[in-house]
């Protein structure tokens, strides 16, 4: 196999460890990234992440990846407590600017204007900001509602 990118210096000692035994894991299998993706679920950007610890990998890609290494029962066990270690310790990302501060920086002309970041897993991403509909969103839903209907009497009309 090639070889693996050096870890950041900064990772908790449970996050390194429990990386470190994915990496041997998936050496073991023999499979490119490009194979082990096509038999888990998780795809081969997925797996670069995981395997070189900018996110944390969720329980059932570890469990994928035991099944693909045949794995005992025991160290399938093991692989999970080192995850729920790994998991804890997980360095946590810089928190996400809020809508109002992104506003505030756009009105004062400064900053860049935020995107998502797709890498980052669903457990950490910012609570959706979405308010109760707009009228705009409403007028739609209604025109729409009433071409649904008249097209339903224009059909029974025609079709009799």
């Amino acid at each position: 196999m090639g070889a693996w990118q050096p870890l950041p210096d900064d990772l908790p000692p449970e996050v390194r460890h429990f990386v470190e035994q994915l990496r041997q894991l998936k050496d073991r299998t023999g499979l490119s990234l490009v194979a082990l993706g096509a038999r888990t679920a998780y795809s081969k950007s997925s797996w670069q992440r995981y395997l070189n610890a900018t996110q944390p990998p969720p329980r059932q890609a570890v469990a994928a990846l035991c099944r693909v290494a045949d794995v005992g029962k025991d160290e399938a066990e093991r692989f999970g407590v080192r995850w729920e270690l790994a998991v804890q310790a997980w360095p946590k990302p810089v928190p996400l600017p809020t809508t109002a501060e992104l506003e505030g920086a756009a009105a004062e002309g400064g900053g860049e204007e935020y995107e998502d970041d797709p890498t980052l897993p669903w457990w950490d991403a910012p609570p959706s900001r979405s308010g109760p509909p707009t009228g705009r969103l409403l007028a739609v839903a209604v025109v729409l509602a009433v071409a649904l209907v008249l097209a339903a009497v224009v059909g029974a009309v025609v079709l009799g």
